[in-house]
């Protein structure tokens, strides 16, 4: 992701020699993202991706690389943490926590075939199968206890129409108690960008780094909201139908997630406009940052109100 804390490869070269990665051949920074500081990382024995975290909780980190070595071991095509020789995944560098971890085939999805959806859909059912028998438990802290001081820092620079947007929909979220529906830890963040591709084959699920326990339809949520709307925000219900099927034919929704169905889906959208405007109005200071547009989760969230039943006709 964006480059808060610059490595240099003298640096990385000593880091590495905790490890049995092979010498240092090659540092790359990664400008995508915005939480972060990522770089490829080649070295004589391997293609590994760095991760310096910037904001997270370094309690929070044993759960994140326990979750993806979970994963991994089961067969999930996910990025597994390498063990140091004392078998630690976390060392700090340069004054952060630091994790290397496997670098995966493929290529981001940024504009996926109606395959890809059908299998990112399956690959989320999955990951949701394999999380419920996991003892691995986390709390969200991007739910609605970060939406409420976040969406005061930021109304005062929204429009009108904006604020009486978000408003309304903080008022609409509160009526839905999400302990009600079925839930084990979920990726939160399975974005276009966070899945790998080689044709139509997922070779990875990435960036974990939101990680919790939640919901499994608001995680379905968060995944068409994004992989089903174009650029601009527009909705497709088309490909929203597909992604669905795929994943309901493996994990059935229950009746409680499908009465919940249209507010997910808002709740989904809301979560990202909210952390989009943060960024945007208040952003950090880093050597290489991409900031992302929150204008797109607006119009998600504006093509989802109005007709609930339609939304949960989706659903088949």
């Amino acid at each position: 992701m964006s480059i808060f804390t610059p490595v240099s490869e003298q640096e990385l070269a000593r880091h590495l020699e905790a490890y049995e990665l092979g010498s240092l051949v090659k540092l790359e920074g990664i400008s995508d993202g915005i939480e972060n500081t990522n770089y490829f990382v080649t070295t004589t024995g391997a293609e590994l991706v760095l991760t310096l975290f910037e904001a997270t909780s370094e309690a929070d980190l044993p759960f994140f690389l326990d979750l993806m070595a979970y994963l991994a071991d089961r067969g999930m095509p996910c990025a597994r943490p390498y063990p140091d020789r004392t078998g630690h995944f976390l060392r700090r560098l340069n004054g952060r926590p630091a994790v290397l971890v496997r670098r995966l085939p493929g290529k981001q999805a940024m504009r996926p075939s109606t395959a890809q959806r059908r299998v990112i859909g399956a690959a989320l059912a999955r990951l949701h199968q394999l999380t419920e028998t996991a003892s691995l438990r986390r709390g969200n802290d991007r739910g609605p206890a970060w939406w409420h001081p976040i969406a005061t820092h930021v109304l005062p620079r929204l429009a009108a129409a904006e604020r009486e947007l978000l408003q309304a929909e903080l008022a609409a979220q509160a009526t839905l108690d999400e302990s009600m529906l079925r839930r084990s830890v979920i990726h939160a963040d399975l974005f276009r960008d966070n899945a790998l591709f080689e044709g139509d084959e997922l070779t990875g699920i990435i960036d974990f780094y939101y990680a919790c326990t939640g919901a499994h339809a608001y995680d379905l949520a968060v995944t068409v909201d994004d992989w089903c709307s174009d650029a601009t925000g527009t909705f497709d219900a088309g490909e929203a139908r597909v992604l669905i099927a795929a994943y309901t034919a493996l994990r059935p929704l229950t009746d409680a997630e499908r009465a919940a169905w249209p507010l997910l889906l808002r709740r989904a959208a809301l979560r990202f406009w909210l952390s989009r405007l943060h960024d945007l109005h208040f952003p950090r200071s880093g050597v290489m940052i991409k900031k992302k547009s929150p204008d797109r989760f607006r119009r998600i969230l504006e093509c989802l109100h109005g007709d609930d039943a339609a939304l949960r006709a989706l659903l088949g």
